[in-house]
């Protein structure tokens, strides 16, 4: 058995390591910062790090059952994609880049609402111990590590302004505040950047008797590791893109905030992985004493986000981009031909009813 440590506070989860030179970026005291030898190191990892790599030793140990997970290539590739962005880039029509990146930054910052999820005494409602477990340490530093790494926290910048930083490096300060409230607008965001929307209510799958709140945050949890998961293709999209430096300015430096965001990333899979498949291999017990298979209780939920994640999701995003790229291409006396030349370097396609749809094929 392992004898590593498992049980944390909540301060030692939320213990950076001592940089030899902090994280600045355009002139912004982004969090994280690099070592001794010069390589970047993740906010809020020093112990974080160990303990979920303890955790999920012990789970592995205890139940023998592989941990939860799903390929990134069950997401297909960002849209636009590399190719296709840098054309439209190279023919004077940044606009759906900027706009793009604009929306990763500012959904980014609706990741402080994670501190906001209601989470249940977590101990009557499994039949089995969940002490030293991921579990058990959600709401004591798990979660508000997470919601920091987005939103930031005190001085330091995290993942929502850090994202607007990358695309002021490469577009030079593209767009004003007034712009950028108009370009969430389109784009179907409201607020803006710093003011997220409110939760709302989700459909129950689970039994009846299972814990309201309990089902909330595990369907919160799961949509999250997709949303996390899927994000690894926007982040091989968006270095692709911004470490072009015949086509954005700043000598490469945006590419590489945006791969720091991406190593940020890299504890929210693993504990989000961990805790839920925790929860997989325990009984959950309803509020009438009747017992249920994790593996069935997650397995609902687990089902039912990825078919919105790959469809629902996917669709709005496919439609809000079409719509920021053919905003950008009005006026043009070339648009439909610039149009059609972008998207026979894809896969993505308009249907004549104007739906916009993934194909196996790039368009014709």
């Amino acid at each position: 058995m392992t004898t590593a440590q498992v049980e944390y506070t909540e301060h030692e989860l939320l213990l950076s390591h001592d940089y030899a030179e902090p994280l600045v970026a355009g002139g912004v005291r982004c969090h994280g910062g690099f070592d001794d030898q010069g390589r970047y190191v993740s906010p809020r990892t020093r112990m974080r790090g160990p303990a979920i790599e303890a955790w999920e030793h012990q789970r592995a140990e205890q139940f023998g059952t592989p941990v939860l997970d799903v390929p990134i290539d069950s997401w297909p590739e960002h849209f636009p994609n590399v190719e296709q962005s840098k054309l439209l880039i190279r023919r004077g029509v940044p606009e759906p880049i900027i706009a793009t990146l604009t929306r990763i930054g500012t959904v980014e910052g609706f990741g402080g609402m994670l501190r906001l999820v209601p989470v249940p005494d977590m101990r009557p409602l499994f039949e089995e111990d969940i002490t030293g477990t991921a579990i058990a340490h959600l709401d004591r530093g798990l979660i508000e590590a997470h919601a920091r790494d987005e939103a930031g926290f005190e001085e330091e910048a995290g993942h929502d302004v850090m994202w607007f930083v990358a695309r002021d490096i490469a577009f030079e300060n593209p767009v004003t505040a007034d712009e950028t409230e108009l370009m969430l607008e389109r784009m179907g965001i409201r607020g803006g950047p710093g003011r997220p929307a409110p939760l709302v209510d989700v459909a129950r799958v689970l039994p009846e008797e299972i814990d309201p709140t309990l089902e909330f945050l595990v369907g919160r949890m799961i949509n999250l590791l997709f949303i996390e998961i899927a994000a690894f293709h926007t982040f091989r999209w968006a270095e692709s893109v911004l470490a072009d430096t015949d086509l954005v300015a700043g000598d490469g430096e945006a590419a590489r905030l945006v791969s720091y965001i991406r190593a940020d990333e890299t504890p929210h899979v693993s504990y989000l992985r961990t805790a839920l498949s925790e929860m997989r291999d325990r009984t959950w017990i309803g509020q009438r004493g009747n017992r249920y298979p994790g593996e069935e209780m997650i397995g609902l939920l687990w089902d039912k986000a990825l078919e919105d994640s790959l469809l629902l999701r996917r669709a709005d995003n496919l439609r809000v981009t079409m719509n920021e790229i053919e905003h950008a291409l009005a006026g043009r006396p070339d648009a439909a031909d610039l149009l059609d030349e972008m998207l026979s370097l894809g896969t993505v396609r308009r249907l004549p009813d104007g739906t916009v749809v993934d194909t196996e094929e790039p368009a014709a």
